[in-house]
C-alpha cells in the first residue's frame, strides 16, 4: 500500500512553520509527524502538500493509496484501523476526515460517498502553533515509549546523578558526563551521537535529538525538545527546537517553537507570562489577528533562518515570521513578519539575496547545501508574506 500524508484544514493556523515545510514535517515529541507515521506504518510516506513546496517534498502517488491528515499523531489502534482501509471507505473522528482510501486525491465533497468508519479512540492532534510546545509532554512520552520498547539504553557514565534511571534511555555514541538527570515527571532521551557536556541539570520530559549538542552549565526544565543538530544552553522551558538551530548562550526560551537554521544571540530572552497573568494571544495568519490561545504561559514562535543579535528580548506571546533578523534593544512589536530586518525602533526589509548569502553559510558550517530548492521556497515565502510588510 502507498502512503500519503496531507496537510488538511490546519495548515495557515500553523504558519510560520508550514511556510517552509509540509504539516507532516513538524517536530513534536521525539520524532516528526512524519517519523512517526512512517515507523507505525513500516513503510515511507510521501506528502501532499503546497504546491510550491512539492519539489523539495514530492508526491508519490500509485494505483491505490492511503490518505491520512498529517495533523493527527499515530497509534496503534489508529494505525491498525488505516491500514485495513479498502477502496473508497474513510476514517473520521466525529467530523474530521482522519483517512481514506482511493486512486487519487479527493476533494472533501467526494469523500461524502465513500463508507465512513468512525474512530472513537483517544487521539493527538496539531491544529495550531501553540500546540507544538503545549502537546510536547504527551508526544514526547508516546515517541519514548514507542522507540524504547522491549531495548536497552546505552551505558550512561557513572560521572553522573540519574533520578529515575529506568526512565532515561541513551542511543548509540550518546554522551553525558557529570550532569544531573531527572526523570521524575518525564522520560530521558538522548539520540544517536548526542552529546551533553559536564555541569548541566536537566528536568524530563527531555528528548536530545541525533547530534545535538546541550553546552557546559544548561537548565532545562521539561517538556523540552531539541531537534537534530541543535546546540543550547541557557534556561529552557517547555520549549520545541526544530533541527539545526542553535541557542548556544545564557538567556531565558520558554513555551516556544523555534523552527529550522534559527539563532538565538547570547542573552536573549522570551516573557512567556504577562505581568497581569492575563491569557496570551497570539498572531494567527490564517485569520490575521490576534486569536486567544486559551494559555497563561505563551512564549516565542519563530520560522526558519530567523536570528536575534545579543541581548534581544521578547514579549510575551511574539510570533517571527521566515528569515527575520532581529538585533536592536527593545522588545519589537508582537508580530514581525518574514524577511524583516530591524527592532523596537522599526523594521526594513530584508532583501532575500542577502539572507541567502546568510543562510549559505550557516548551512555549509554543518555540511549542508543551500541549494535551489531552498532558494525556491524561500523565495516564495518573501512574496506570500509581502502584504504583511507593512513598516
Amino acid at each position: 500500500m502507498n502512503y500519503v500524508l496531507f496537510d488538511g484544514n490546519v495548515r495557515d493556523h500553523l504558519l510560520p512553520f508550514t511556510f517552509t515545510r509540509p504539516v507532516a514535517d513538524i517536530r513534536i515529541g521525539i520524532l516528526t509527524i512524519r517519523e512517526k507515521w512512517e515507523r507505525y506504518l513500516g513503510t515511507s510516506a510521501s506528502s501532499k502538500t503546497e504546491d510550491y513546496l512539492q519539489e523539495k517534498f514530492p508526491l508519490v502517488l500509485q494505483e491505490e493509496n492511503i490518505f491520512i491528515n498529517a495533523s493527527f499523531l499515530p497509534n496503534t489502534e489508529l494505525t491498525e484501523l488505516i491500514k485495513g482501509l479498502k477502496r473508497n471507505e474513510a476514517v473520521y473522528l466525529k467530523d474530521e476526515i482522519i483517512a481514506y482510501c482511493a486512486d487519487r486525491i479527493q476533494e472533501e465533497t467526494e469523500l461524502s460517498t465513500f463508507k465512513q468508519l468512525a474512530y472513537e479512540g483517544e487521539v493527538l492532534r496539531v491544529e495550531r502553533t501553540w500546540d507544538i510546545f503545549s502537546k510536547n509532554g504527551e508526544a514526547l512520552q508516546a515517541d519514548f515509549d514507542f522507540l524504547t520498547k522491549g531495548r536497552k539504553s546505552a551505558p550512561i557514565s557513572g560521572t553522573n546523578q540519574l533520578i529515575r534511571p529506568e526512565n532515561i534511555f541513551l542511543e548509540e555514541g550518546a554522551k553525558v558526563e557529570y550532569s544531573i538527570l531527572n526523570a521524575t515527571e518525564g522520560p530521558i532521551y538522548l539520540g544517536k551521537d548526542s552529546e551533553v557536556w559536564e555541569g548541566n541539570l536537566i528536568r524530563g520530559a527531555f528528548a536530545l535529538c541525533n547530534n545535538a549538542v546541550v553546552k557546559m552549565g544548561a537548565k532545562i526544565y521539561g517538556p523540552t525538545t531539541v531537534g537534530p543538530y541543535g546546540k543550547v544552553c541557557g534556561e529552557i522551558s517547555n520549549s520545541v527546537i526544530f533541527g539545526y538551530s542553535s541557542k548556544g548562550h545564557e538567556g531565558y526560551l520558554g513555551n516556544a517553537v523555534l523552527g529550522e537554521w534559527c539563532n538565538i544571540g547570547a542573552d536573549s530572552n522570551n516573557s512567556n507570562l504577562k505581568n497581569n497573568y492575563a491569557k496570551v494571544r497570539l498572531w494567527n495568519y490564517a485569520t490575521e489577528s490576534f486569536e486567544h490561545t486559551g494559555l497563561q504561559f505563551c512564549g516565542l514562535m519563530m520560522g526558519d533562518h530567523s536570528k536575534t543579535a545579543i541581548n534581544t528580548m521578547f514579549n510575551t506571546g511574539t510570533v517571527i515570521g521566515v528569515n527575520s533578523n532581529i538585533y536592536v534593544p527593545g522588545f519589537p512589536r508582537n508580530f514581525v513578519p518574514s524577511f524583516s530586518w530591524g527592532g523596537a525602533s522599526g523594521f526594513s526589509t530584508y532583501l532575500p539575496r542577502r539572507a541567502f548569502e546568510a543562510a549559505k553559510v550557516m548551512m555549509a558550517r554543518r555540511h549542508v547545501e543551500f541549494d535551489e530548492k531552498e532558494a525556491n521556497i524561500l523565495n516564495h515565502v518573501f512574496e506570500l508574506t509581502q502584504k504583511w510588510r507593512n513598516y
